[in-house]
């Protein structure tokens, strides 16, 4: 019998009422008891299946920006992440200032709560109709293919937000690494708005006032089982995030996270203690297109699991979202993109199975 996760829940939509996604096997649990084989619901279209390669020296490098000389302004580095945004949507930060304790302890609590036996963490599933807690998002269909991972997402900042019946608060450690970590991405994100900001023609608060205040924070913690055929599976479908911007601390040792760039997939080599950022579908519209959200996707390991922690940053539910006005000129740069409220964006984005970038044509305004 398959490990299902799912949880009775309340028949209220979850508080952000983002939306909702079936209840799915724990692909953890399946592999727990079988490891060999590759049940046919994981196994992805020929089109969509990765290729393998151990050999990553020839792939090209995602731009890295120096956070300290950003925080002190050097007119470089800001340079750097102007072109960083605009030509990859990627980067990675480096010299951001957290202890590395702070990020060891964060892998360690998310590797604990993974570990723990499925009747224990089936007490932090999902229901149906919520977002939040232990199990898979973006399922709509009992016969789309399935992500070869299991997650826990959170909702972490502001802190009214958090809904601890989801939180694993009996694993010792876990809410005080989560809780710490959270405060220091939150720092790097309100570094990281401003300057995009000032990228955008805005004063370096403009961003922070024109998205209803602080950025809204939530973090997924995922679980990539390995898996004995790689080249048939994928960790997470090609998708861009309906975010802001999205940090990414990745695992220093197996290299997962493969970026589309000059339309091939990229992979993202792990630099140890960085952090991976990349420009969400919001600033994509709130730039009018110059800083464009990336598909991205996740493969599989035949030899190692691996965890990645993604910290969402995203405007309030109320605010509308569109193009600031300096990004815009109706002569070479018209408005590509309408005005929307962004729970009604992020709304329109959980409604449908992980595609690419098919979403954001929701916020496009139609050309003639």
């Amino acid at each position: 019998m398959e490990a299902r996760v799912e949880n009775g829940g309340s028949c209220e939509v979850g508080k952000s009422g983002w939306g909702k996604s079936l209840p799915v096997p724990s692909i953890q649990e399946i592999m727990r008891s079988d490891s060999q084989s590759v049940p046919q619901r994981y196994i992805h279209e020929n089109k969509d299946r990765p290729i393998i390669s151990e050999d990553l020296a020839d792939s090209p490098e995602i731009p890295v920006i120096d956070f300290s000389f950003l925080a002190k302004g050097n007119e470089d580095e800001v340079q750097k992440l102007h072109l960083a945004c605009k030509d990859w949507g990627f980067f990675q930060v480096i010299n951001h200032g957290v202890k590395e304790e702070i990020l060891e302890k964060m892998k360690a609590a998310v590797a604990a709560f993974f570990e723990l036996p499925f009747q224990e963490k089936k007490k932090y599933a999902k229901a149906e109709n919520e977002i939040e807690g232990y199990g898979q998002n973006f399922v709509v269909s009992e016969h789309q293919k399935l992500d070869w991972s299991d997650m826990i997402y959170l909702f972490t900042l502001p802190s009214q937000n958090r809904n601890f019946k989801f939180w694993p608060l009996s694993l010792p450690g876990f809410k005080e690494a989560l809780e710490e970590y959270s405060r220091e991405m939150q720092k790097i994100a309100e570094e990281l708005q401003a300057n995009f900001s000032v990228l955008m023609g805005l004063k370096r608060d403009g961003l922070k006032r024109l998205q209803g205040g602080e950025l809204k924070q939530g973090i997924r913690m995922n679980y990539y089982p390995i898996c004995s055929r790689p080249d048939l599976v994928l960790g997470i479908s090609p998708h861009s995030d309906g975010t802001s911007f999205t940090l990414l601390l990745q695992d220093d040792d197996v290299t997962g996270l493969q970026i589309k760039h000059n339309e091939a997939w990229v992979p993202v080599k792990p630099i140890p203690n960085s952090l991976v950022v990349n420009i969400g579908d919001a600033t994509e519209i709130q730039s009018n297109g110059m800083y464009k959200s990336i598909e991205h996707r996740a493969i599989i390991n035949e030899k190692k699991p691996r965890i990645s922690i993604a910290t969402f940053m995203f405007p309030d539910d109320e605010q509308e979202i569109g193009p600031v006005e300096a990004m815009i000129d109706d002569q070479n740069h018209p408005k590509l993109y309408r005005n929307i409220k962004y729970v009604d964006y992020v709304r329109e984005k959980f409604s449908r199975k992980m595609e690419g970038k098919a979403h954001t044509q929701f916020a496009k305004l139609r050309t003639r």
